[in-house]
């Protein structure tokens, strides 16, 4: 008995290195593109730990948990870290990196995340990188969530290290991912001893095994279905336009948010400026004696397919999250969330305006 899944034909490095490429092009970059072969945890976890040590002085932003999870690893390697943490209803300023640097001119590490999907907010990472560039700092950023919902553009941000995953808004698999790495973040790592080698965490290895090579034989047995995915996902992005694919992402943070506000019930977004929200996800601030927990508990009842969840941990009391991202950017994705979101509200006993979100849901899809 054969199966489509499992009686392939070997993936060869020829056909790795053309989806390489594939997604070096969607990232409009000149810079190597590693696609590595797990979740993204793995490259952001990698690039860190291949270019810091004892000797890297780190601004690392924290406006959402995974800004967190980064310090954690930085100090971990040794580095000295400075953390400017963001209220996580926000976004950091160019002008709050220009003062660290003032501050702290020391500084020749920033780590960044673009979007954060777990807080709905994103970061202006174009007037980011400018101030980097000047500081001559090395620049890693997470672009894991924002990738496929707004632009990603590291040679013209002046980023060294961009991590991408493909689970969120490009509709692909969660088991690899893939990083660009400057001339400079190698450099980096080639001169830093406590890198990673012979390890899965390791980029150098990749570098040396694999690009220095010229891409001819694989370091080791690729995760053939997942690459398959990813690049069915990236000729999906192509055909139909990175720019229509992000201007789907950006109608349904524009639809949700207008429509949250406009159905009432003490629902509000939860982040304060809609420059600041994040195109691949919208946060709703739960109204007050509501847990929101129980609220989307409430809502996934009444309708399974809406893509609703709670925050994680401690903000799973107060926030909504409506992951409008993939083949959920859409607006019966959007109506439907809402009308779930205002069912479980008006059990609650709160008045709500369902078919005033609606209409408010189509009059802000551009």
């Amino acid at each position: 008995m054969t199966h489509p899944f499992l009686d392939l034909a070997p993936l060869t490095a020829a056909h790795f290195a053309s989806i390489e490429d594939r997604v070096a092009r969607l990232l409009s970059t000149e810079q190597d593109v590693v696609i590595m072969q797990g979740e993204a945890l793995l490259p952001l976890e990698g690039a860190i730990r291949g270019t810091a040590g004892p000797g890297t002085t780190a601004l690392n932003v924290i406006t959402g948990p995974y800004g967190q999870t980064f310090g954690d690893w930085l100090r971990d390697c040794g580095a000295t870290v400075i953390d400017l943490a963001v209220p996580f209803h926000a976004a950091v300023t160019a002008e709050q990196i220009r003062e660290a640097f003032a501050e702290h001119p020391e500084i020749d590490f920033v780590s960044l995340v673009h979007a954060e999907a777990a807080t709905g907010n994103t970061n202006p990472v174009a007037e980011i990188g400018e101030v980097v560039r000047e500081q001559g700092a090395l620049f890693y950023l997470d672009a894991v969530a924002s990738v496929g919902a707004e632009p990603v553009l590291p040679d013209a941000w002046g980023v060294d290290l961009c991590v991408i995953g493909a689970q969120k808004a490009m509709g692909g698999p969660a088991g690899v991912s893939a990083v660009s790495v400057s001339e400079r973040a190698w450099a980096r790592m080639a001169a830093n001893p406590g890198a990673p080698r012979r390890s899965y965490l390791s980029l150098l290895d990749w570098k040396e095994r694999w690009i220095d090579g010229g891409r001819k034989v694989l370091p080791h047995a690729p995760a053939q279905l997942e690459m398959l995915a990813l690049e069915a996902c990236v000729e999906r992005i192509e055909a139909d336009g990175p720019a229509a694919v992000t201007g789907r992402h950006a109608s349904a943070a524009a639809a949700t948010r207008a429509g949250a506000v406009a159905l009432g019930g003490g629902l509000e977004p939860y982040v304060y400026e809609a420059v600041d929200a994040a195109p691949v996800a919208t946060t709703l601030r739960a109204p007050s004696g509501v847990v929101a927990s129980e609220l989307v508990a409430r809502a996934l009842e009444s309708d399974p397919a809406v893509p609703l969840a709670a925050g994680g941990g401690a903000l799973a009391k107060e926030m909504i999250r409506v992951n409008h991202y993939g083949v959920d950017a859409t607006r019966g994705a959007v109506r439907a969330s809402l009308s779930a979101l205002g069912g479980a509200l008006r059990e609650k006993g709160l008045s709500v305006d369902v078919e005033g979100a609606l209409r408010a849901v189509e009059g802000a899809w551009r």
